[in-house]
């Protein structure tokens, strides 16, 4: 593809060259540390002159942890919690090397990897393990959470992790309800607990769909499918989650069942609104801010961005827009490295990207692709900024 010319008339005007790389992780491949220091490895090719500053990306779902920690100096720690069916399993989660911050993936205790195809049952699992993970961390005298919300086995609205922290949730007798998502239709009384930890706890929630809690876009009919429920379930499930909603907004006054994003991992955005006074972000917004990503464009000619494939599903991906908002607004130039390239220039061009490019340089299988990763990107990588930096010297 050719080179937008707005980026060789700003390379023309340029003695010292510092690019930014914000890549995303090439699925089965590279993560996206390892994305930047094949790219790095690219542009020294050309001179190592050039500054170069890595911010690997993520848009709040696999990945992310993994990249707070990069971010923060942290370490992963591990914990016993319950699984979505209530058994006992060693999830991990990360704290920043300061030990203020926390980093707690709900997949890692309530996800739906964790469970067989035929155990994918949203009436019977719960996020209790989440709960467990984060009174771990609470215990451990943390200042901030961040949790992320992406890949659940559950469609329990958050009750099970609430539980976990010492909420109750009762039937028509006042007795307490086993937090699964069957049992969300069966609450009639909420009570929180005695010790409230959510005052001096900040919690981000790094959420990457828009879904509201309930109804035809909510949690139960769009994504309960995939966890495993029946047409029956799904409607049970939902008629649950809006009595939920109902019960709380009735007993605490706040109704949160409407806000985009309430219906992400099976009503956790609404759980952690609900019961840790949570605030729901875009997960690349989340990451974006962690890392200063605006203070770090200063002075920066070229942003390279990439991922393992750019199609119409990721243009509309809040990763790829948040890195070329961000572009646009400061007048910076994109190029993305991918490894399948699948949209046509017009496309690109209104998304904000001036050149894209894929590592593929000749016929190969998918095997042979994953193995190529490292040396395609930093190929590729080179031959882009080599183009830049001998037409400006």
């Amino acid at each position: 593809m050719l080179f937008n010319t707005v980026i060789l008339l700003i390379f023309n005007t340029i003695i010292d060259l510092k690019i930014l790389l914000a890549p995303d992780k090439f699925r089965g491949s590279l993560d996206a540390p390892q994305v930047c220091e094949a790219m790095t490895e690219g542009i020294r090719m050309v001179s190592p002159e050039i500054e170069v500053l890595s911010l690997p990306m993520a848009d709040g779902g696999e990945g992310t942890l993994e990249l707070l920690l990069w971010y923060s100096g942290g370490k992963k720690q591990t914990a016993k919690v319950q699984d979505p069916l209530g058994r006992i399993i060693d999830a991990e989660y990360g704290l920043s090397a300061d030990r203020k911050t926390a980093f707690i993936e709900m997949a890692t205790a309530s996800g739906l990897s964790l469970l067989k195809t035929e155990e994918r049952k949203p009436l019977k699992t719960s996020t209790f393990g989440t709960g467990e993970l984060i009174k771990v961390v609470l215990e451990a005298g943390i200042e901030n959470i961040i949790l992320g919300i992406g890949g659940s086995a559950t469609t329990d609205a958050g009750i099970g992790m609430a539980t976990a922290l010492g909420w109750q949730f009762l039937d028509e007798n006042g007795q307490e309800l086993s937090p699964i998502g069957e049992n969300l239709i069966k609450i009639k009384k909420v009570l929180s607990p005695v010790s409230n930890h959510r005052s001096p706890i900040s919690v981000s929630v790094a959420c990457d769909v828009n879904n509201p809690l309930f109804g035809e876009n909510g949690a139960a009919y769009i994504y309960g499918p995939q966890k495993g429920a029946d047409q029956s379930a799904v409607k049970q499930l939902d008629e649950g989650l809006q009595n939920i909603a109902k019960i709380f907004e009735r007993d605490f006054g706040k109704n949160y069942s409407l806000i985009s994003g309430t219906g992400a991992a099976g009503g956790l955005g609404f759980g952690a609104m609900a019961f840790l006074n949570a605030e729901l972000k875009d997960g690349v917004k989340l990451l974006m801010d962690f890392c200063d990503f605006d203070k770090k464009l200063k002075d920066v000619n070229l942003i390279i961005t990439g991922e393992g494939k750019i199609d119409n599903q990721t243009l509309q991906g809040k990763l790829i827009k948040g890195i070329t908002d961000r572009a646009t607004i400061a007048k910076i130039p994109l190029a993305a490295i991918c490894g399948t390239l699948d949209v046509s220039p017009k496309e690109l061009h209104e998304i904000g990207i001036n050149y894209a490019t894929s590592i593929i340089d000749r016929p190969m299988n998918l095997d042979a692709a994953l193995k190529y990763g490292y040396e395609g990107v930093r190929n590729a990588t080179f031959y882009l900024v080599n183009l830049l930096y001998k037409s400006n010297v």
